[in-house]
């Protein structure tokens, strides 16, 4: 499906202007790594069944979709390799009611170019129909908002190529879920600020129903931030060795 740009797609080269493309390396698993940062963009263990447990499963979208009617709208603050995307489609389309549609919003410093996004997401072949139709939809990597469009699956993706703490402002609400994702704290403590958390208070201010949250890290400076900004904090099993 087209994207609402005349943009040409992103081939093999440099991101686009004012836009800095992330230096990968690729570890002995074949997972990429952000060379700035130090850090994976997914479980070492299985990014895509972390996905299921952290994002899927802490906010109880399946569930959630089954009896919405309208739009499901959702928020990411790192979208990296689009894996969580992906893994949200595809357990939308198997588990959503028929009146649900999906806007999928998420927020990306440091675009991947189409040949990472394809090597990347070719570890997971479950994934690989989603995946292919993602990269050949994808906007050409130029700052600011893109949106994509897949009626037939009822099914939106917003990206936006910008800084967290200058695309949130932005957005308004309502929002159903966030996937409180990105580089680990330690890794990138410039996004986990207490300008981030409150913008999300702002945004989720909008909602009818208080918003989930799910979030792969039990970092400190993540609770406090999120109950300073008026979040309740739940804690829950982590995904494989974490404690929660």
């Amino acid at each position: 499906m087209p994207h609402e740009s005349d943009l040409p797609l992103p081939g093999s080269g440099s991101s686009g202007p004012g836009l800095a493309n992330p230096l990968l390396d690729w570890n002995e698993q074949g997972l990429p790594v952000a060379r700035e940062f130090g850090d994976t963009y997914f479980s070492v263990e299985n990014g895509l069944a972390e996905t299921h447990h952290v994002f899927l499963g802490h906010n109880s979208l399946p569930q959630r979709w089954a009896d919405h009617t309208g739009t499901f709208r959702i928020i990411e603050t790192g979208f990296g390799t689009g894996l969580n995307f992906l893994a949200t489609w595809q357990a939308f389309r198997e588990q959503a009611g028929p009146d649900c549609h999906l806007h999928f919003t998420s927020i990306e410093k440091f675009p991947l170019i189409r040949d990472q996004l394809q090597q990347a997401l070719a570890l997971w072949p479950e994934l690989s129909e989603l995946a292919q139709r993602l990269i050949e939809s994808s906007p050409f990597l130029t700052p600011g908002f893109h949106t994509l469009r897949w009626p037939e699956e009822r099914v939106t993706l917003t990206l936006i190529y910008a800084d967290v703490h200058d695309a949130l402002p932005q957005l308004s609400g309502p929002v159903h879920a966030w996937y409180l994702d990105g580089f680990a704290p330690s890794k990138n403590p410039g996004m986990w600020t207490d300008a981030l958390f409150r913008q999300m208070r702002r945004i989720s201010h909008a909602s009818e129903q208080p918003p989930t949250v799910a979030t792969f890290t039990a970092a400190g400076i993540v609770k406090r931030g999120l109950r300073g900004a008026g979040f309740r904090i739940r804690k829950h099993p982590g995904f494989g060795r974490k404690r929660d």
